[in-house]
């Protein structure tokens, strides 16, 4: 007689529970619980000052929760360095470019991969963006924000993590750019990597995500599939401005 057993569900690549951080004595997340299935991508949506970045920041390890639990594919973060956390394969791309200025594309490149594989990622980086391939010995400070950003996000594909964080990719750059990085973020996606992001365009965002949630003021208020949620009721409701993104 065969012993049927219960299938095995897989954990979520990124979970959340009841997390709550902040700065000194300021609290900015209120218990907030979130999951990321495995290879998805989810939209984090919410106005200017609802605590989206710091809860990026406190899933990279960057600001420490005052309370709740925050684990990678089950195995949990909570308490650990950042650089601990990038290398068991959570990759945080922050706002404002997060690259070093004042060395070279290479150097920049060279800093991403892991010991070894500094060739390997240069290639990997010219793949994603082509444009980078004549920039290579050229100053990262010196390079258009568009390619800034583009460096930026290369090391998603160098150091291929199995999740990604990315905060306002797409903040002050060209449309065609801007098409770019999501297109990026799509190859990203198709090589295993679960995407939580963060941006400014809400009809891109859900376009891109199977799921998404709402914060305001730092507590989760709206949750569901990405292609059932109403773009302009959640603008109205939660983001502000009505333009379609966030203000």
């Amino acid at each position: 007689m065969s012993v049927q057993t219960k299938p095995q569900t897989e954990p979520p690549a990124l979970a959340l529970t009841d997390v709550r951080s902040g700065y000194e004595q300021a609290t900015v997340l209120r218990g907030v619980s979130l999951r990321v299935p495995p290879s998805s991508v989810v939209a984090l949506l919410g106005a200017n000052g609802a605590g989206k970045t710091t809860l990026l920041k406190t899933i990279a390890g960057f600001i420490e929760a005052s309370d709740g639990k925050i684990a990678m594919e089950g195995v949990p973060l909570t308490g650990l360095k950042p650089h601990v956390r990038r290398r068991r394969g959570l990759c945080y791309i922050p706002e404002g470019r997060g690259i070093f200025r004042s060395l070279s594309v290479r150097e920049n490149l060279a800093l991403q991969a892991p010991s070894g594989n500094e060739r390997r990622a240069v290639e990997l980086a010219v793949e994603a963006f082509p444009a980078l391939a004549s920039r290579m010995s050229q100053l990262a400070g010196t390079l258009s924000g568009g390619e800034q950003q583009m460096l930026a996000m290369a090391q998603a594909y160098v150091v291929q993590p199995r999740v990604l964080l990315v905060d306002e990719a797409s903040l002050g750059l060209a449309p065609k750019i801007v098409d770019a990085i999501f297109e990026f973020l799509v190859s990203v996606n198709q090589r295993g990597t679960a995407v939580l992001l963060v941006d400014q365009f809400v009809s891109r965002a859900l376009q891109l995500a199977s799921y998404a949630y709402v914060l305001r003021q730092g507590e989760i208020v709206h949750a569901g599939p990405a292609a059932e949620i109403d773009e302009s009721d959640i603008v109205e409701q939660y983001l502000g401005d009505g333009t379609g993104q966030q203000g």
